[in-house]
């Protein structure tokens, strides 16, 4: 299968690393042209960098904004008001215990990881639906459907993606556009990584062996055994942004290396 995206445009949120800059180059080996989003100057240029160095001839484009709330949502719309393809990836996560999560805790995970793509899906939306195509994707999680214990306001949010995505998916019935979730385990990303090599510095342990601890006592039920890397999860996003899944809709796509039991 060879996903061809020339002559569309998408624009992947929380790319300044990451999976997200991971599906920003997937997207750009497809032909798309892709904007790159973040809050923080320089790495969103060395993200863009780099992509440019390992694409020849990638059409990128950037935007700085908070996505936190609803003008740095407002301000990517204008500056970007047309694209074929939105990747709702931006969003953290935050260990701690329930009982010190705060309101503005929730509030403040809610706005990111929800509202964020909840605020750029109802502008983009329509303009996919009167051009008859497009595609709409929710970076979602296992822990939406395991909610971790040790952040049960993260996997909130990411069980209320599921939510979106599916109930957006809705409104495409009959048409050229698709609304999707992807579901990634536990995943080397550059923020997990970070947070894998403070607990293993603080344990006096490897960061290797920290992270297969992990694996084993927190996701024991992981067939894949090890952490996901960022371009296993990007493969995904890119085919459901791809022409060839168009059949694909409504859909909650695991990349979760068989951590969540089940058959469906």
């Amino acid at each position: 299968m060879k996903i061809e995206l020339n002559g569309k445009k998408a624009l992947v949120t929380g790319s300044s690393g990451g999976i997200g800059q991971a599906i920003a180059q997937g997207l750009a080996e497809a032909g798309a042209e892709v904007v790159l989003h973040g809050r923080d100057a320089g790495k969103l240029a060395r993200a863009a960098q780099e992509i440019a160095a390992r694409v020849p001839g990638a059409r990128l484009g950037t935007v700085q904004a908070d996505l936190a709330t609803a003008d740095g949502a407002a301000s990517i719309c204008a500056a970007h008001p047309d694209v074929d393809i939105l990747v709702n990836n931006a969003g953290y996560f935050a260990p701690k215990s329930f009982t010190e999560i705060t309101d503005d805790d929730w509030q403040y995970m809610m706005d990111v990881n929800v509202m964020s793509g909840v605020r750029l899906s109802r502008y983009y939306l329509p303009r996919l639906l009167a051009a008859n195509w497009g595609r709409i994707v929710f970076l979602s999680s296992e822990s939406a459907l395991q909610i971790p214990a040790e952040m049960i306001h993260y996997g909130v949010s990411k069980t209320a993606l599921l939510g979106v995505s599916r109930g957006l998916a809705e409104l495409t019935a009959g048409t050229g556009v698709t609304v999707n979730a992807v579901l990634p385990g536990p995943t080397r990303s550059e923020g997990v990584a970070s947070f894998f090599a403070e607990l293993a510095q603080a344990q006096g342990v490897p960061q290797a062996q920290m992270e297969r601890d992990f694996i084993a006592q927190n996701r024991p039920s992981s067939l894949l055994r090890r952490l996901a890397t960022v371009e296993e999860v990007a493969n995904m996003v890119v085919y459901a942004c791809s022409t060839q899944a168009s059949a694909t809709n409504g859909a909650a796509l695991r990349v979760d290396g068989g951590v969540v039991r089940s058959i469906a």
